[in-house]
């Protein structure tokens, strides 16, 4: 378990390009080669980056569920004695989302991915978002990541 909160937070964030309040990971609870889970209270932050003056879409999730990706991807590298320099997101399938705000679920958010194929650097990922027991979004996602040994 990786726990960030207070000061083990700088964990993830090494493992993604992202610092400061665009790291939206609390807690990696646990992984393994093919899964990740996650959870955070960061969709109730006001200085969230991803609100808006409604609050914080649904389909803002989609990055929560990428970092969770990212994150796994970087626990992947690192056990492997490598690093992931860069990665994108380059396709969402079956994305299927509640509508409206999750900046008032006071519950904390899980998010959970699982690896389904990854090759030379692409990888297939199932995830999703919940509170509770309330599927806020799920997908599939397609990234690319550049390793530098």
């Amino acid at each position: 378990m990786i726990n960030t909160n207070n000061n083990y937070r700088n964990e993830v964030c090494e493992l993604i390009p992202h610092t400061g309040s665009m790291c939206l990971l609390d807690m990696v609870e646990s992984w393994d080669d093919r899964n990740i889970v996650c959870h955070t209270n960061t969709h109730k932050d006001l200085d969230n980056p991803l609100r808006n003056e409604d609050g914080l879409p649904v389909l803002a999730l989609i990055e929560y569920g990428a970092q969770a990706m990212a994150v796994h991807g970087g626990l992947l590298a690192k056990s492997m004695g490598n690093k992931i320099n860069e990665g994108y997101l380059a396709a969402l399938r079956d994305v299927s989302f509640s509508s409206g705000d999750v900046s008032g679920i006071h519950a904390p958010l899980y998010i959970e991915a699982t690896k389904l194929m990854a090759s030379q650097g692409n990888m297939i990922y199932n995830f999703s978002v919940k509170a509770d027991d309330m599927l806020l979004i799920s997908g599939r996602a397609t990234v690319v990541a550049i390793f530098n040994n």
